[in-house]
């Protein structure tokens, strides 16, 4: 029996119920998500169980690492403005590193590799974003759509321009976290599924099947670099946004 690459990226109901028109069923999406978001609360319970020692353990460490990642991330992109701002991004950054990892086990559920999810990441950024220069700015916020020193004549081209590609930032925002994430994860199980496929055909193909298991070892840690990366990339671009609301750039 042939099975697509595609089906694992199907929400499936785990306990279906539902109150009229309202369905409140638990799915793996539901779980993978709730998975993310208990990262937070293993934090607040090591560091209320454990505190910090100058002798940190290997948990400690994983957490400064991963703090200071995000506060360097946030100062040399953002400055000193941009500080207040450095829990959001924590959040953010935290919540898609572990959904990307977490969706590398097998049997489990990428919640990154749908686009509503990633959608809604990215609208909340850019709402906030919208807001914070409209607080700050007031109407004088709508300069960004009109670069200085331009003449009349170009405004009429600049301006629509400026407002096509201001309004796409939160679809290119979404769009290339979920095609990264569906691209690397369907490749594996293409390859996962061809490397089975020679080993039940018994004969030189047994032998053969090695092969595409290596590719799935090599394409597998790629896979893990590009989770981190997306990670990386989509908190980046946030405090770049951020950024450019604060200066109106």
């Amino acid at each position: 029996m042939f099975y697509s690459p595609l089906e694992q990226f199907q929400i499936l109901p785990l306990l279906s119920f539902g109150v009229g028109l309202f369905d409140f069923s638990i799915t793996n999406a539901m779980i993978t998500t709730c998975v993310g978001l208990t990262f937070f609360v293993f934090v607040y319970y090591c560091l209320s169980a454990y505190g910090l020692t100058c002798f940190p353990t290997r948990w400690q460490l994983v957490l400064e690492n991963l703090y200071l990642s995000t506060a360097g991330l946030v100062w040399d992109s953002v400055g000193k403005q941009g500080q207040k701002y450095f829990p959001f991004l924590f959040v953010i950054f935290s919540f898609i590193l572990i959904s990307n990892v977490s969706g590398l086990v097998p049997y489990s559920f990428t919640i990154t590799s749908h686009l509503i999810q990633t959608m809604v990441l990215a609208l909340t950024v850019f709402i906030g974003v919208m807001i914070i220069c409209a607080s700050k700015h007031g109407f004088h916020m709508l300069s960004l759509f009109l670069p200085g020193g331009t003449s009349m004549v170009l405004a009429f081209l600049l301006v629509p321009i400026e407002i096509v590609s201001y309004v796409f930032k939160p679809l290119s925002l979404a769009v290339r976290l979920f095609a990264n994430m569906m691209a690397g994860h369907t490749l594996l199980k293409v390859i996962a599924g061809f490397a089975w496929a020679m080993m039940g055909s018994g004969g030189l193909l047994l032998v053969s099947h090695i092969v595409p298991l290596a590719v799935l070892v090599i394409l597998f840690g790629l896979e893990l670099a590009v989770a981190l990366i997306q990670a990386y990339v989509f908190t980046i671009l946030s405090c770049i946004y951020i950024n450019d609301a604060i200066v109106l750039h």
